[in-house]
């Protein structure tokens, strides 16, 4: 209780500071997308502090197409489109050395491996719809796709094949993510539940514990810790619920709930979490 009366005081003292100050921004450039944005990935070229900048990302959209955005924000903008899903894009990723790869998984049960020109260079059949897609962050052969039947499956994609895979034993999974920390553990939401795995030891999870009443949405690591993770739940009736948590806590060490909550991301060096509301990007602070 104390920690949780420390963290609270914590975000209150930063709300108070962000009610005095104000959040100062500079818009850089806007970009046109035309259709309704579901997801978005950040490419690992993307650098503002280069001359010129490089600001490169890809989404995935409600006409079934993955959009690659290139500015150099000045004179080079421009966009290519990526066909070939024929249902809703559930994840994408790209190449996390090189960026010079999107990785995708849809409801149409499949993982696409891109070019950044476009062309398909893989393609694995699932058995389900494709939920979350996960390079590894150091040997970039593997990658680590997740799939609504419960099954993650870890692909060799110099062989391409499966060589690996884990059993939720619950369903629906809706997310599952690669923790960069340590990445012999993997972490997902199944049903009600947050589940997590060491592939060392098992190919069933290790810990589970039910989190979300209406059922779990989306599960995110930390960067920066192997202990601390996020959960969502699908929207109630008057919200959805945000939750932190902590290996070493039996309870969450923060809860929160977020009118029309959608995405969910860690910043890269902080233990700053960000999910999207209504029209506004909630920012939740908390301690490693």
């Amino acid at each position: 209780m104390r920690k949780r009366r420390k963290m609270t005081k914590w975000k209150k003292e930063l709300e108070e500071e962000a009610d005095v100050q104000g959040i100062q921004y500079k818009t850089l450039r806007t970009f046109h997308h035309g259709v309704r944005v579901d997801g978005i990935a950040w490419s690992p070229e993307t650098r503002l502090d280069s001359l010129p900048p490089i600001i490169k990302f890809c989404t995935s959209a409600a006409d079934l197409k993955i959009r690659l955005f290139t500015s150099d924000l000045q004179d080079k903008n421009e966009y290519k489109v990526l066909e070939g899903h024929s249902d809703f894009i559930n994840g994408l990723v790209f190449h996390p050395e090189s960026g010079q790869g999107i990785a995708s998984v849809s409801d149409d049960h499949t993982c696409r491996i891109w070019t950044l020109e476009g062309v398909q260079t893989s393609l694995f059949v699932l058995h389900s719809p494709g939920m979350s897609v996960c390079w590894h962050p150091e040997e970039t052969c593997k990658l680590m796709v997740a799939e609504k039947n419960g099954t993650i499956r870890f692909y060799d994609l110099f062989a391409q094949q499966a060589i690996l895979s884990l059993e939720s034993e619950q369903v629906p999974l809706m997310s599952a993510h690669w923790c960069l920390k340590n990445t012999f553990k993997v972490g997902a939401v199944a049903g009600n539940d947050w589940l997590i795995w060491d592939i060392t030891r098992s190919s069933y999870p290790q810990t589970k514990r039910p989190v979300h009443m209406d059922r779990a949405c989306l599960f995110r690591w930390s960067t920066i810790s192997e202990n601390l993770f996020a959960t969502t739940g699908y929207p109630g009736k008057m919200a959805s619920q945000f939750q932190i948590h902590h290996l070493g806590h039996s309870q969450p060490v923060l809860v929160g709930s977020v009118p029309v909550g959608s995405g969910l991301s860690w910043h890269r060096t902080l233990p700053l979490c960000v999910i999207g509301g209504d029209h506004k990007l909630l920012f939740w602070v908390t301690e490693v």
